[in-house]
């Protein structure tokens, strides 16, 4: 796999991650446990949005489908699509504790890609990628995701962070 390719996709990559990050710092505690939406079964609230992201982040970038667990304290309810909900929310400190999580092995597997890598297959309940289309696929989903959470800052305190075209530098290593 071409290094210049790994790079541009962890700057791009790492920027959507990196824009999680702000809106999650930007977000003020009256909001952050708030519904969204109020009308839905689950009730999502800004937390739960975050806390969703950085779980199928993590997921979508393991080794294997088989076995995955969070890191702890974090459970897998994001698998039961009932609407089970985790049994509290969570802080802020541990989802950025997450999203570091998230980071460090989103750099380590896009630095770890060979072209045999990037075509194996990653089946999960009806999704059948490449693990480079899961990637794309992850990186969508940390994307959209973030637009959602920076529109709601936007509608609740009239505010919300910059746009990130390219990782940080100091985080790029």
């Amino acid at each position: 796999m071409d290094e210049t390719f790994r790079k541009i996709l962890w700057q791009q990559f790492g920027a959507a991650i990196q824009m999680l990050e702000n809106a999650m710092h930007d977000c003020p505690e009256h909001v952050w446990s708030r519904e969204v939406w109020g009308d839905q079964t689950r009730e999502p609230q800004f937390w739960y949005l975050v806390y969703h992201t950085l779980f199928w982040l993590d997921f979508g970038l393991s080794e294997s489908p088989k076995g995955f667990v969070p890191p702890a304290p974090f459970g897998l309810e994001e698998f039961d699509f009932s609407g089970v909900m985790p049994d509290r929310i969570y802080s802020k400190a541990e989802l950025q504790t997450y999203l570091e999580h998230g980071r460090e092995k989103t750099r380590a597997a896009i630095f770890s890609l060979t072209d045999e890598k990037a075509r194996a297959r990653f089946q999960y309940f009806s999704t059948n990628f490449s693990i480079l289309e899961l990637m794309l696929d992850h990186m969508r989903h940390v994307q959209h995701h973030t637009a959602q959470l920076n529109l709601l800052l936007r509608q609740r305190t009239n505010s919300a962070p910059q746009w990130v075209s390219r990782l940080d530098p100091k985080l790029e290593v």
